[in-house]
């Protein structure tokens, strides 16, 4: 029973992926401004983090165990370049014509310090936690692919969502096939997994709320160092003279 309401839960998770995106915020390509941060921003991201760690006691275990049952010689290590597609994807789009939210600069920063986010404490908690993979490696929790491509996948979805909404679907689908292969090549726990998306995407989004938007700003022109300077004009000779006259 536990198991199938898990399944039930990730089933409505994955087919809400266009709310996941939150993609209301209305940016251009001008203005590269900040999104604003939402309370309810966190509501996805953290609820994937709990989960994650709920079924570490013991529903991990039943989804092993019918893994095992019915996938026990999977073994395809797509997952390991399907994690790239989302970060091919965000430029890759714009070079078919589609316009992203935010300039290539400006998406570039808030690409690299997204991941570096995710890939830092994903590295953390792998070291500090090390828990044993179902097929008795160590450093199981979270997954590092997993937290990858949904962090990829976020930054795809806040860049094209808008415009194209079908991408968030499309990326946030890709992220989820990298999380059940790494479930079925026996690298990871269901755990694992479900606690690496969260973490992945909002890492992302982290990036996003704290970028400063300081690349590709439009050039103004040198203040005028005498701008607003008074002179003071001594006219009492030529009232002198005026005088005189």
């Amino acid at each position: 029973m536990r198991l199938k309401f898990l399944l039930f839960i990730i089933t409505i998770l994955i087919f809400n992926v266009k709310g996941l995106a939150q993609v209301t915020d209305s940016l251009s390509l001008v203005e590269n401004s900040r999104p604003k941060f939402k309370p309810k921003d966190l509501y996805f991201p953290v609820g994937l983090m709990v989960l994650g760690t709920a079924s570490e006691i013991e529903i991990k275990n039943e989804v092993h165990r019918f893994r095992n049952k019915q996938l026990p010689y999977f073994r395809y290590k797509f997952d390991d370049y399907l994690q790239f597609a989302p970060d091919a994807a965000t430029y890759g789009f714009e070079a078919l014509g589609m316009k992203p939210r935010t300039d290539w600069k400006n998406r570039m920063a808030i690409h690299i310090k997204g991941h570096l986010f995710t890939l830092a404490t994903a590295h953390l908690m792998k070291n500090l936690i090390n828990n044993k993979r179902p097929n008795g490696a160590r450093m199981s929790f979270p997954s590092g692919h997993t937290a990858y491509v949904f962090s990829g996948a976020t930054i795809l979805a806040m860049e094209y969502g808008e415009n194209h909404p079908w991408v968030p679907y499309a990326s946030y689908a890709t992220a989820s096939v990298v999380g059940m292969m790494r479930i079925a090549n026996n690298r990871h726990y269901i755990s694992d997994v479900l606690f690496g998306a969260g973490l992945g995407i909002l890492a992302m989004k982290l990036a996003y709320w704290t970028h400063k938007y300081k690349w590709n700003r439009p050039k103004t022109e040198k203040d005028d160092p005498f701008d607003g300077v008074v002179y003071n004009i001594n006219t009492t000779d030529d009232t002198t003279i005026d005088e005189e006259n």
